[in-house]
């Protein structure tokens, strides 16, 4: 039976569709944001600040400060030692150690979300003045010249000079044909 019903409706939408020109998106079906329960408020009267100025009972605030604790979802992660050790192999162990240290001396003069904090972007820091001199490093003793194939081939542009600046017509001081493309070759010491 729910068959042959559920048939004749399809029938009866396609039918509606082709005679009223509309589309299955145009039509508003019921739904209910609650679930078919109707919805009420659990704050009470006392949601209301006006509400809270008029003068509470001594029944009606040990009933907020349980409702506003009955809010807290969850009271934060607990910290258990033993299991953060054995979550974290000892590779991670060792490079974590100076911070977790600092971290430790922190928390008691700066609380534990400052402590973090400071942590945190400390290691951060580190690693970016780390990659900052790698990197100076890198391109100052490793530059391609005629020596070698690899490295990064770093080139200078020439001073700009203006009509009205002190030394125009500024001429190349690239005389020779071999002065170009010589990657440090007339500079060498051989």
């Amino acid at each position: 039976a729910s068959e042959t019903g559920s048939k004749w409706e399809f029938i009866f939408i396609d039918c509606y569709f082709s005679i009223n020109k509309h589309k299955l998106s145009d039509i508003k079906m019921a739904a209910s944001e609650t679930g078919g329960v109707k919805p009420m408020s659990i704050a009470g009267r006392m949601v209301r600040e006006r509400e809270r100025l008029i003068g509470m009972s001594n029944d009606e605030r040990a009933w907020r400060k349980q409702w506003l604790k009955d809010l807290e979802l969850h009271h934060g992660p607990r910290v258990v030692p033993e299991l953060e050790k054995q979550l974290q192999n000892p590779i991670k162990r060792f490079y974590r150690f100076p911070l977790d240290k600092l971290g430790e001396a922190l928390t008691p003069v700066l609380g534990t979300q400052r402590a973090y904090t400071i942590r945190f972007w400390t290691g951060k820091f580190a690693m970016a003045i780390a990659a900052i001199y790698a990197g100076a490093y890198y391109f100052k003793y490793n530059q391609n010249d005629w020596t070698r194939k690899g490295g990064w081939r770093v080139i200078t542009s020439r001073r700009v000079c203006n009509p009205g600046d002190e030394g125009y017509p500024k001429v190349s001081d690239r005389t020779q044909p071999s002065d170009y493309a010589a990657r440090g070759f007339k500079q060498a010491a051989i």
